[in-house]
């Protein structure tokens, strides 16, 4: 790091005995959104230097894995592997340290090789995020946490869309360990979806029952969706709307006469809002810390919902 660039993270580190200021980002991570539980294994996937493994262990106390094209030194308590997060040799040897149960919290704070073409960087950017949520989702598991570090940018707002499709929640922070000159935000997305569905598609079903509130209820793969305005004996199409970890909720969006040979549609609709980010986002009045910076926080009412949930 060159010397115009240290800073009062940088000398922390340097003073705590981390490997880089981004330990402090983690640190701020997990007090605003608390993503690790004493216990968990964790997977970082683009560890090196190491600073985010030191904290993970740290927070943790479980088992910690850092994964990187690059040779990380030894970090005590930590085990560590070179390896292509896009490989299936990789994945196996994530599989077998984590054992069948999976891994509790992968994160990725890692960032392409910048050319200083902005847009370029952006596109590479967003690929190496996309590989790190792939991985994510084959080595997590269910109800698990993923946290990867993205720069803003026309491809963002795609790419957290994504990933809320895969999670019951998720929202984008930006820590005041981050420069304020960086467009980096972190995506925080809480626990992992399994289920057979996702939110935006499309399904044809029967209304079998209804449920203590009225509302209709069907079957898909033995998941139960939760349909408004519907009654017993009713064939609609439907729209989910909503995913929870062991039930959903729909909308009828049109009567039928019968069930098709084929319940899904072959073209399920990935619902994309139109709404600006910043919609989705407040900014704090008056952020925290050391740095005077815009930072972003979920909406009241999502935070209120997570914990009730």
């Amino acid at each position: 790091m060159a010397k115009n660039q240290k800073d009062y993270f940088y000398d922390l580190a340097q003073k705590e005995g981390y490997r880089s200021r981004a330990s402090y980002k983690l640190k701020q991570i997990q007090e605003h959104s608390h993503i690790i539980n004493r216990g968990d294994t964790i997977v970082d996937l683009g560890a090196a230097p190491g600073g985010w493994l030191q904290v993970a262990k740290e927070l943790s106390r479980g088992r910690v894995l850092g994964v990187d094209l690059q040779k990380i030194e030894e970090i005590p308590g930590v085990t560590t592997i070179k390896g292509d997060i896009t490989a299936d040799s990789t994945i196996e040897q994530i599989l077998e340290f984590a054992g069948k149960g999976g891994v509790d919290v992968v994160l990725c704070d890692a960032a392409p090789n910048l050319s200083g073409n902005w847009a370029l960087d952006h596109a590479r950017g967003i690929d190496l995020n996309r590989a790190a949520f792939e991985c994510a989702k084959k080595i997590l598991k269910p109800k698990g946490t993923f946290v990867v570090k993205v720069f803003q940018g026309d491809m963002f707002k795609d790419f957290f869309d994504d990933v809320k499709s895969e999670f019951v929640h998720v929202r984008a922070y930006t820590p005041q360990a981050s420069r304020s000159t960086s467009a980096e935000i972190y995506v925080i997305a809480k626990k992992f979806l399994t289920a057979p569905i996702r939110r935006g598609q499309i399904y044809a079903v029967e209304i079998k029952e209804l449920g203590a509130s009225g509302d209709g209820i069907a079957h898909i793969d033995d998941f139960v969706i939760f349909v408004k305005e519907a009654e017993v004996g009713d064939i609609v199409n439907i729209k989910i709307k909503d995913v929870k970890p062991n039930f959903g909720f729909a909308d009828a969006v049109e009567k039928l006469d019968a069930l098709p040979d084929n319940p899904k549609y072959n073209n399920p609709v990935q619902q994309r809002t139109q709404t600006p980010l910043s919609a989705d986002f407040e900014k704090e009045k008056e952020p925290r810390g050391n740095m005077k910076r815009d930072n972003y926080r979920p909406l009241k009412e999502e935070k209120e919902k997570e914990k009730r949930e």
